[in-house]
């Protein structure tokens, strides 16, 4: 026998080996796509990131709360998008009515603007307008009481600020 004929002997399992270790990458590949059709493997929901200060303000002799945007990411005021609450306070507690007919820009909240959360008796309102508003306004507040106010991106469920505010 001569030394050619010694390798090709010893060759006939080299098949089988191969293919299965071939179909074992495609099922492993394969799992991997579906895996991550089903399971969405997109970027998850981003809060903005937003530098928020509030603070306890008087406007038409009433206690409100004084929210600036010191800058970051635009916040949208709009019911889908952000939640705001207010707790603390058994009168005023519960989440702010937004009010629609807000000075600002598609209902954006932006760096350099400043917001007025207030109790108008029925519920908490947070306006751009509060100074025409505020005189009907009771005090979201008494003196020596503190407030926390949240706000939360509904999206990703995400808190954008989470303040406390003594007055």
């Amino acid at each position: 026998m001569s030394k050619a004929n010694q390798f090709l002997k010893g060759e006939d399992a080299v098949s089988p080996v191969i293919g299965v270790i071939l179909m074992v990458a495609i099922t492993v590949i394969l799992a991997a796509v579906i895996a991550a059709f089903v399971f969405g493997m997109g970027p998850p929901e981003q809060a903005p990131q937003a530098s928020l200060r509030a603070s306890a303000a008087t406007l038409s002799g009433e206690n409100v709360i004084k929210l600036e945007h010191q800058g970051g990411d635009a916040v949208t005021l709009t019911s889908a998008k952000t939640k705001v609450t207010v707790s603390g306070n058994s009168t005023t507690e519960g989440t702010i009515t937004l009010n629609t007919s807000m000075s600002t820009a598609d209902q954006q909240f932006e760096a350099g603007e400043t917001l007025y959360v207030f109790y108008d008796g029925a519920d908490s309102q947070l306006d751009t307008t509060a100074v025409a508003t505020a005189d009907a306004a009771d005090p979201i507040a008494a003196s020596g009481e503190r407030l926390n106010l949240k706000l939360i991106d509904v999206n990703s469920q995400q808190m954008i600020a989470d303040m406390d505010i003594n007055f």
